[in-house]
């Protein structure tokens, strides 16, 4: 694992850095990240390798301080990446830490522009961060951040879009936040990539089809 005083230091970045954002992106979420990361990597066998163990805390505490859907500042891209170089971090350990944030995002996987090498360290915290987002968790965070942007919870003439780049997937104006469900959130579990993270995912995926279902029944008056 990373030393106590780095992740002390990296907890005391979250609080600022992420400081205002609504309670979908908050520290709490990261806190929850790191705890299912360190999970993961226990159960895919990480655990005797400090160095991995290093990277996964430390990518899974760090890994939203840039999140463009907050970005007040196109500096702010910086702060990780000096962040590591402050606290000494060794250069191959601070290039795979770096390779997570930067690859781990939904909107370039989706859109085939992603990376498609990857690593265990890798697998665990992007699994881990999937994993915060679908489940009763994802369905709280969901419309939380639906809320925070002043969205409709439903309309019926608003289709989910089926064909999406990464430009308009990162354009949602006029979505609204059921349709996030089918856009993203109902795809998370065919796309883990651990086998600890693809077991944890089909009770939390499960639950989000029958909140789904619920949802639909409600609106429409039958249930």
């Amino acid at each position: 694992m990373a030393s106590r005083e780095t992740v002390r230091k990296a907890e005391a970045l979250v609080e600022k850095a992420m400081k205002g954002n609504d309670a979908s992106h908050d520290a709490s979420h990261v806190w929850r990240v790191r705890d299912l990361a360190l999970s993961l990597a226990s159960e895919e066998g990480l655990s005797s390798n400090p160095h991995s163990l290093q990277i996964v805390e430390l990518a899974a505490l760090l890994h939203d301080i840039a999140d463009y859907k907050y970005l007040r500042d196109p500096s702010e891209e910086k702060i990780v990446e000096n962040f590591l170089e402050e606290e000494g971090i060794q250069e191959t350990i601070k290039s795979k830490i770096l390779k997570i944030i930067k690859g781990m995002g939904f909107k370039d996987e989706v859109t085939g522009n992603g990376s498609t090498e990857w690593f265990p360290e890798f697998g665990v915290v992007q699994d881990a961060d999937r994993l915060d987002a679908i489940g009763a968790i994802g369905i709280a965070r969901c419309f939380t951040f639906g809320g925070s942007r002043n969205r409709v919870l439903h309309d019926p003439a608003i289709l989910p879009r089926t064909d999406l780049s990464k430009e308009q997937y990162m354009k949602k104006e006029e979505q609204t936040t059921i349709n996030h469900f089918h856009e993203k959130l109902l795809k998370l579990k065919d796309m883990m990539k651990t086998k600890a993270g693809k077991r944890r995912a089909e009770r939390r995926h499960k639950f989000m089809e029958e909140f789904v279902k619920e949802f639909y029944d409600e609106w429409n008056g039958v249930s």
